[in-house]
């Protein structure tokens, strides 16, 4: 076996995924962060079966356990009273039986540290405060460009430096700035040992997941660190100053714009003494994910940056570096890149879209203001309380269309199967 030099731009979920997948395909990977360490930046992520089947691959099932939390109920409330719109029980139960891969809440950065660890085990060079500024096509193969001026040539170069991608610039050509999507987030979490509130630390210690959905908004909490912590995302409009992505918020106008709601969510928001707020981008579909040459091609957020309403950015994110790697463990000789690179951009492109257009319907769900379309919506809602979902539902978290194809998404499986639909031939050598 022929071994690649492959660098990846960017040591975020979707880098250290593919880092880890890569190498164990057998290539030699280097990941270049602009970071000076892997500092603890964010906040909870719901780690979904599609990803937490490839962490279990990855070796990686008894390095999260001690880390996540596993929900036992999902439920959706009206956000006035808290009244039950929808729920399911033994929920963990049933998505391991559906899906043979469990449904974990974690912390960024728990999930972060784990990677990093097991791709530094496999012989991955992690080069830390090296910020990329652009990729250069030469005809010995692509060049990372760092702020430096150091220059490193690679057989294959991935760009998975998130939504301010200077590896999209490059690829594209041009300047190419996120785009407002008209919500903000609030990222919330608190310690369950610094919770007064019995009823709160009962929530805590007791891994459920539980939406609030309004008018304009919603809000989403659950435990992470084996019910240590509890993560709150409250989502509404956006009225943040075009330019400022992130700031720190007003814990007083994030409770007046709650206030009313559930007295659990209003409660759990009593608690909080600083926030930040987060602006919502996103970017259009790009015509392509990879150069003419197949060397050089984009992943996760770089490409297709999602609102967090399915919860799958960070979940894409890994399956792209799962299948890149799957299929560059096919990759015997140099020439038989760009063949493997059209098949993962086959694979991954129109999937991601997909769940990116989905997500927006979600928040359309969701956040739909009092009104006759509302109580329709609840009413579909109640026609399905207390039984096993039947039909295409408001919230695609329990929906029988959208969670299969969502959450029965095997990225190994689905790279084999196109390696055996689509073999290399050698008239594909470009």
């Amino acid at each position: 076996m022929e071994q690649l030099e492959i660098g990846i731009v960017g040591a975020g979920l979707g880098g250290l995924a593919a880092a880890v997948s890569c190498a164990l395909a057998g290539h030699t990977v280097t990941v270049f962060e602009a970071a000076r360490e892997l500092a603890e930046v964010g906040a909870g992520l719901q780690i979904t079966p599609n990803a937490s089947r490839l962490l279990r691959q990855w070796g990686l099932k008894d390095a999260i356990q001690p880390l996540v939390a596993e929900p036992t109920l999902l439920a959706v409330h009206r956000y006035a009273d808290g009244k039950i719109l929808a729920e399911e029980r033994d929920f963990d139960k049933n998505i391991r039986h559906k899906y043979d891969a469990p449904f974990i809440d974690m912390h960024r950065v728990d999930l972060q540290r784990v990677l990093a660890e097991r791709a530094l085990s496999l012989g991955v060079t992690l080069q830390l405060d090296s910020r990329v500024s652009s990729i250069q096509a030469t005809t010995l193969g692509p060049v990372i460009l760092l702020k430096s001026g150091r220059e490193v040539r690679c057989d294959l170069v991935v760009g998975a430096d998130g939504l301010w991608s200077k590896c999209r610039e490059s690829m594209l050509q041009k300047s190419d700035e996120p785009l407002p999507t008209g919500d903000l987030a609030y990222r919330i979490v608190l310690e369950v040992d610094k919770i007064n509130d019995p009823e709160l630390r009962s929530w805590v210690e007791s891994p459920q997941c539980h939406f609030w959905i309004g008018p304009y908004s919603h809000a989403v909490g659950y435990s992470v660190r084996a019910g240590t912590m509890y993560n709150l995302v409250l989502l509404c409009p956006d009225d943040l100053p075009n330019g400022l992505s992130r700031t720190a918020g007003s814990v007083s106008e994030m409770r007046a714009l709650f206030a009313g709601w559930d007295p659990i969510l209003t409660r759990f928001l009593e608690q909080v003494d600083q926030v930040d707020k987060w602006k919502l981008m996103h970017r259009a579909e790009v015509e392509s994910w990879t150069n003419p040459q197949k060397n050089f091609v984009l992943i996760g957020d770089s490409c297709h940056p999602m609102l967090p309403y399915l919860a799958q950015g960070a979940n894409s994110s890994i399956e792209d570096g799962g299948v890149l790697g799957r299929l560059l463990s096919h990759v015997k000789t140099k020439h038989q890149l760009p063949w493997a690179i059209e098949l993962y951009e086959s694979l991954r492109k129109s999937r991601s879209e997909k769940i990116v257009r989905e997500t927006f319907h979600q928040r359309d769900a969701f956040h739909m203001p009092d009104g006759p379309e509302q109580q329709e919506r609840d009413r579909l809602f109640a026609s399905q309380l207390g039984a096993p979902v039947s039909q295409k539902f408001p919230s695609r978290w329990t929906c029988p269309e959208v969670q299969p194809w969502l959450y029965g998404y095997d990225a190994y499986l689905e790279a084999d199967k196109a390696v055996k639909l689509n073999p290399y031939k050698s008239e594909d050598r470009l």
